[in-house]
């Protein structure tokens, strides 16, 4: 018992610093489904600039769960998300980058399901790859669903 407190302890100071460190911008929702008690189930669509790589900005759509669970944070929103990042301006990277790294993080449920980005770089074609995919911390597993789109770092 004290290693699952001490597991989801460690799980929520990790979502919390990536959150605070290179936290969302919230661009927009749209509800979906109408629900009588609660807020609507909608799709958000949040915009994260990534962090070690100048001028990429990513925007993940995502699906939240409303209805009295999730008003009060307690639902655990479905896995179903897509991707799309894109160069804002000339892309330069910051330092290293490591070949395959999380990059952004971001809770799905009270306690048990995060959602993350991480960036794969090609480096013979010198591309950026980001692919977005759900962890759960105690249970069956990560999900299968995900999503994948790529900056090219070099255009002429």
């Amino acid at each position: 018992m004290l290693r699952i407190a001490v597991s989801l302890a460690v799980l929520a100071t990790t979502t919390l610093a990536l959150a605070a460190d290179n936290g969302p911008a919230r661009i927009g929702s749209i509800d979906t489904t109408f629900r009588l008690i609660g807020r609507n189930d909608r799709v958000v669509i949040e915009r994260y600039d990534d962090p070690r790589v100048d001028n990429v900005s990513c925007y993940v759509s995502r699906a939240e769960t409303g209805g009295v669970g999730g008003s009060l944070g307690l639902a655990t929103d479905p896995n179903r998300f897509s991707i799309a990042c894109r160069a804002v301006g000339p892309v330069t990277l910051r330092g290293d980058v490591p070949k395959n790294e999380v990059v952004f993080g971001e809770k799905a449920s009270a306690f048990f399901k995060e959602i993350r980005v991480s960036r794969v770089y090609d480096q013979q074609k010198q591309v950026l790859i980001y692919l977005v995919w759900s962890t759960q911390s105690i249970g069956a597993g990560g999900s299968a669903f995900n999503s994948v789109t790529a900056v090219p770092l070099n255009v002429k």
